[in-house]
């Protein structure tokens, strides 16, 4: 704005321009001079800004994927539709035949107009010359002279005169391309195998061999039921045909099954297989714990994980006990067998009517498997037949438990204060027990009835067998304490370790070292033992619930454990004898609970179950299964002395402070 209205620009200059006032907002930005002088380029293209530039799609000729180069850049401001019709179009020459249509309509009209006009001048004519017969000569000659109006000419419609058709002044449209067109492939799996003359031998014996059989069924065992017996014999026939066919069938179905899981997997299994964390080397020493399946059944999604067992002759084939350790909502249970080659659904499926609490497989004979219920009972589940229902199983009149079973292996054990040995009489098709010891604890009897002094027992959890001395084995109970026993002596134990405050929820012995075992309990703690002393050698505080601790089957001093605030620690006491090399969230709810684990004996990998029914498997990482390095010009030495050397070393090294402060 500016106070002085002056248009003069000669002398006046300076007084019109020191005359005008600037109003500013008062909330202008205020830029310095070089602020003011710098100079901001902009540059006009004809992409269009709001095009992707990073559209990618996957070539399945170089099995990766690839950005798209070429992306539409034309955008439209505006666009008008006209009205201006094609004449070669069909619209053209519908519009152009309507309207020669309506042009003959109106010539045909008036040229009867023109035909009605005349008759009646002609009418009118004649009349006049009767009427005027006596007429003068000059008005006959004005009447010849009067002559008819000429007819119309047709109307025609102006050609468009702009309507160039002409080649030469056409403008060549160049038609619209796509640069680039894709399509996925349809997918594709290549499989093929070889077949040798062993193979083809074996398959030519067995198909003689069922033609042999067919044909003993169909011959006659008496003259008299010829006919009853080639009815059987076709229906057994027909039945066993059917047999092998389903079982063909379902053989296919399960090689398809896991082939296809293998493609939806295949990153999984490429990370099982080939991936190294490399990371590990700069992490002093540390390591991590990386997902890879995720196994989980529908109808286990409320029932917890109680036991896990891997099978000692399929590695990659585990057993899965389902049950509930909320004793107020006890439900039926379910044992599963999963495979790592089929993680989206089990291989076996078994129900019952009680919780599973515990399991175990059989080592020389993997197709049978242990199981302990909550009802006290024991079943062992032969895999080999059909049925869902266990080939064996205890009752009340065999002598079950009464509490519910913690842990089972050759021996089973149960909270209700007997030990148990069951054998399987092969002739009787029946389970039979014998008493084994009986945990009574020292100091606690009690005054009952008419005098009489009744003792109490200790409350099992959990045991152990030692793995070279086939009579001495472990067990923990619900007051803490571990007790050493022999099965050479059933009246009493050979020692007591005041363990624990809680609950002893897992004991285990070292597989390489015959001395050491570790313990773990809901009082926090993991403890490590050497069976001749009474005070642990180390211990280790999780600041949670332990559910479960396992040694690992490649190294005498790495073990984990699980806590039921979902973490997974795993200890190399080579390594770091205080505290966890890898403490890693394995659950991601917080009311999710982890409540077992399991090293695999060959692959590195362990599975974890928790109480929402999801076992998970991990793959350790390279600073977890770290292996003696080779030095030049020596061979480094495996086996099992050189995991126990190495225990000892440690062993001796917490040995002595203790021994020397005792002197």
């Amino acid at each position: 704005f500016c106070s002085d209205a002056s248009t003069e620009m000669g002398e006046g200059l300076d007084e019109w321009a020191a005359a005008k006032t600037l109003i500013k907002p008062p909330d202008q930005l205020e830029l310095t001079e070089a602020e003011l002088k710098e100079e901001f380029t902009r540059i006009l293209t004809a992409n269009n800004p709001h095009a992707p530039q990073n559209i990618v799609r996957y070539s399945f000729k170089e099995r990766t994927y690839k950005p798209i180069s070429y992306v539409d850049q034309m955008a439209i401001h505006f666009s008008l539709n006209g009205n201006m019709i094609l004449k070669d179009s069909d619209e053209g020459r519908c519009q152009n035949a309507r309207l020669s249509t309506e042009a003959d309509s109106k010539i045909i009209s008036e040229e009867a107009e023109i035909k009605d006009e005349e008759s009646t001048e002609d009418i009118q004519a004649a009349g006049e010359e009767e009427a005027e017969e006596t007429g003068t000569a000059e008005a006959a000659e004005a009447a010849e002279a009067e002559e008819l109006p000429p007819p119309r000419p047709k109307e025609r419609k102006l050609a468009n005169q702009f309507n160039f058709i002409e080649r030469a002044s056409k403008t060549l449209n160049n038609p619209l391309r796509d640069r680039a067109c894709q399509s996925e492939p349809t997918p594709c799996k290549n499989f093929s195998a070889t077949a040798n003359q062993w193979e083809i031998y074996d398959a030519y014996v067995e198909e003689l061999q069922k033609m042999e059989k067919s044909k003993e069924k169909e011959k006659p065992r008496a003259h008299i039921a010829k006919k009853e017996e080639k009815r059987r014999g076709r229906k057994s026939t027909s039945l066993e045909s059917q047999s092998d066919d389903i079982t063909k069938v379902s053989k296919a179905a399960k090689i398809m099954e896991r082939m296809v899981n293998q493609n939806t997997f295949d990153d999984i299994a490429q990370d099982f297989k080939y991936f190294e964390d490399a990371s590990d080397e700069y992490r002093d020493q540390q390591g991590t714990l990386l997902p890879l399946w995720k196994f989980q059944y529908d109808k286990t999604k409320r029932l917890a994980v109680t036991a896990i067992s891997w099978n000692p002759k399929y590695k990659d084939l585990f057993a899965v006990g389902y049950g509930s350790y909320d004793f107020m909502k006890q439900s039926q249970g379910m044992l599963l067998l999963y495979t790592m080659k089929n993680p989206s659904f089990p291989e076996y499926i078994f129900s019952s009517e009680s919780g599973i609490m515990c399991l175990d497989i059989h080592n020389d004979h993997p197709h049978l498997v242990a199981v302990g219920f909550y009802d006290g009972n024991v079943a062992i589940y032969n895999l080999k037949k059909p049925s869902s229902q266990p080939s064996h199983k205890s009752s009340a009149k065999s002598g079950k438990h009464m509490d519910p079973v913690w842990q089972v292996s050759v021996l089973f054990l149960s909270s209700n204060l007997l030990l148990f040995m069951w054998n399987l009489l092969c002739l009787q098709n029946e389970l039979v027990h014998t008493d084994v010891i009986k945990l009574s604890v020292e100091g606690t009897t009690m005054q009952g009835p008419e005098g009489l002094q009744l003792q109490t027992f200790g409350c099992g959890t959990s045991f152990d067998f030692h793995k070279k001395i086939d009579y001495l084995f472990l067990v923990g109970t619900e007051e803490g304490k571990i007790y050493k026993c022999s099965k050479c002596y059933s009246s009493q134990f050979l020692d007591v370790f005041e363990a624990h405050h809680m609950a002893v929820d897992a004991v285990s012995w070292n597989p390489y070292h015959m001395k050491v075992f570790i313990s773990c309990s809901s009082d926090w703690t993991v403890k490590i033992w050497d069976h001749t002393i009474k005070t642990p050698m180390f211990i280790y505080d999780l600041n949670s619930a332990v559910g479960d601790v396992a040694w690992s089957p490649y190294s005498s001093t790495v073990f984990a454990a699980v806590t039921t605030d979902g973490k997974a620690h795993v200890f190399d006491l080579s390594v770091n004898k205080y505290e966890a090399i890898c403490t890693q969230v394995v659950v991601a709810k917080k009311k999710n609970k982890i409540t077992h684990i399991q090293f695999n004996p060959v692959y590195p990998v362990v599975i974890i179950g928790d109480d929402r029914g999801h076992v998970t498997c991990l793959k350790l990482s390279p600073n977890l299964r770290r292996m003696p390095k080779e030095k030049k010009g020596q061979e480094v030495k495996k086996g099992p002395e050189v995991e126990i050397a190495k225990l000892d070393k440690l062993l001796n090294l917490v040995r002595e402070p203790a021994g020397q402060a005792g002197r």
